[in-house]
């Protein structure tokens, strides 16, 4: 019983303590809490999204390449409309321009990549400038709670009291830490993001690869603008 109340005054010392220290960090520590609020919340959310991008069924591939091989346009454009990836709607795209030149489909399926590309990095560069701006908001709260120190120190006169400096040492060194802490956890968590980007990429060009190819075996030609098309039977 002893123990429990000891561990329970302690752990409210110290979160009374946490508070305390951040309200002497001045007004830019709003900024900062600010700043790391967002900078979750876009983490929480373009994590949730690129996984939900990034998971496809494993047959699909496979299925959308039979259906190519064996002509079913129809059964190829529903199965991609009842999958909601970006891989699928690249592959519809696809399947849509089926008929023209090879190079013309790989164009817009190129593109419509690249449009859910863009979509998947959608917040990345506020976090970024949240990882690069943060330190910097910290660093301008040295300067200020120095200046303070020094001002302080300055309007004193004789009466030189460390009680002075306090203040100004205080607003130094906390947003010093708090620019510090939420540029770092915005910097690891884009480098994050970033990576897992690469990885839906990584998926979205060899499904790609996989559906061109099942284009070409079915007697589509390189890319020639005079090159003879491909006639799916519906």
């Amino acid at each position: 019983m002893f123990l429990t109340t000891l561990l329970q005054t302690t752990s409210q010392e110290y979160q009374y303590s946490l508070l305390s220290l951040a309200t002497k960090g001045g007004w830019l520590m709003i900024v900062l809490a600010a700043l790391s609020i967002i900078a979750i919340y876009i983490f929480a959310e373009r994590l949730f999204a690129i996984n939900y991008a990034g998971k496809i069924d494993k047959n699909f591939t496979k299925d959308i390449t039979d259906y190519i091989l064996e002509g079913k346009k129809k059964s190829a454009l529903a199965l991609c409309k009842k999958t909601d990836s970006p891989i699928a709607r690249m592959v519809e795209k696809g399947i849509e321009r089926i008929g023209k030149p090879l190079g013309d489909i790989q164009t817009a399926v190129e593109n419509v990549g690249n449009l859910e590309v863009a979509k998947l990095e959608k917040g990345l560069p506020l976090l970024a400038t949240i990882a690069g701006g943060a330190p910097m908001i910290g660093f301008l709260g040295t300067v200020m709670g120095m200046v303070q120190a020094f001002f302080n120190m300055s309007t004193a006169g004789n009466n030189i009291d460390i009680t002075l400096l306090s203040g100004g040492i205080y607003t130094a060194m906390i947003t010093t830490v708090g620019g510090l802490f939420v540029g770092i956890l915005a910097y690891f968590g884009y480098n994050f993001l970033t990576s897992r980007v690469s990885d839906v990429v990584f998926k979205m060009e060899n499904t790609t690869i996989e559906f061109m190819d099942a284009l070409s075996q079915r007697g589509e030609s390189p890319a020639e603008t005079a090159a003879p098309t491909l006639e799916i039977e519906e």
